[in-house]
């Protein structure tokens, strides 16, 4: 039962760049998040490393290959291979994202945006409760960042989730920076995005750094965390009552010391007063300095699909 997780405080990635430290030194840290994918086929130093961090560590699982909004089949080698590797370090949970990933049995290694629809509702719903049946154990469904949106979808992102979580028993994993790079990127409020979130539904949240460019915001992971971004952490944070928290950062990947520092800035918003202006998007007019590795500008809303960040 999602009521029955444990609240694990502020935690980390676990990235090979850190292995060698964190075997070394066993730092001071809540617990860590291990990229799914990047475990479950390795027979070698991955795999040993990652039972020797949840001997020591509460750690969960986190996928971006489920693919649980697809039209393809569930992969079920892949649910196979993914249960032996929970079965082998337990983890508080497992989570993925809402999205699809490919078609056809094509991989495209994106997080691809969902109509949010009835029909899709009920056949992602079908989907998860299989996943969930297979797995034995809730499965955790984080909101993906998008630059797009479907014109004809029926509802908000928030009420799909919120009606996901009522049809199927699964937790959420509250990204707090996708939320304001979707927002930002659909001309909505993040804000009214987060007080409308079923988060007593929350298991986990996200932070992370992205890059501004002006015209839209892509997730990607390479930097510190905004502001405006720690302002709407301060408001889900409340809100969830204090869900376990996580920083990703996946390239440009800084010292261990520095990851650390910069998920501590978390204790910082845990209280006090919310201002809404300072959780704001800012107006579109200038890049943050770092190229661009978007060449087109994309419409806020269309009927096809482009790809999205994790």
């Amino acid at each position: 039962m999602i009521a029955d997780l444990p609240r694990l405080g502020l935690g980390l990635g676990l990235r090979n760049v850190h292995f060698a430290e964190i075997l070394s030194e066993w730092p001071a840290v809540d617990w860590f998040e291990a990229i799914s994918e990047n475990f479950m086929d390795s027979g070698g130093r991955p795999r040993a490393v990652i039972r020797a961090v949840a001997e020591r560590y509460p750690l969960v699982l986190h996928g971006v290959s489920m693919s649980i909004g697809s039209a393809d089949p569930l992969n079920m080698d892949y649910l196979r291979r993914l249960k032996q590797l929970a079965d082998e370090v337990k983890p508080a949970w497992i989570s993925d994202h809402l999205c699809w990933t490919g078609v056809l049995g094509l991989n495209s290694h994106d997080l691809l945006p969902m109509p949010l629809t009835g029909e899709s509702l009920a056949h992602v719903a079908a989907r998860v409760r299989q996943v969930q049946d297979y797995l034995e154990r809730p499965l955790i469904l984080e909101n993906p960042s998008s630059y797009v949106r479907f014109a004809h979808s029926t509802m908000e992102e928030p009420e799909f989730l919120r009606r996901l979580t009522g049809e199927t028993g699964c937790g959420l994993l509250l990204d707090v920076n996708n939320v304001f790079v979707s927002c930002f990127n659909a001309g909505t409020d993040p804000v009214a995005y987060i007080e409308s979130f079923p988060c007593d539904r929350v298991v986990q949240m996200h932070l992370a750094g992205h890059q501004h460019r002006g015209t839209h915001i892509i997730d990607t992971h390479d930097r510190p965390v905004r502001p405006e971004v720690w302002e709407l952490f301060r408001l889900a944070w409340a809100r969830t009552g204090g869900a376990s928290t996580l920083l990703e950062w996946d390239d440009h990947i800084p010292s261990f010391a520095d990851c650390q520092a910069e998920i501590m800035k978390a204790k910082r918003y845990m209280g006090g007063r919310f201002d809404p202006a300072r959780a704001a998007p800012e107006e579109a007019g200038g890049a943050d300095g770092v190229s661009n590795p978007v060449e087109f500008l994309v419409p806020k809303v269309m009927d096809s699909v482009v790809l999205e960040q994790a």
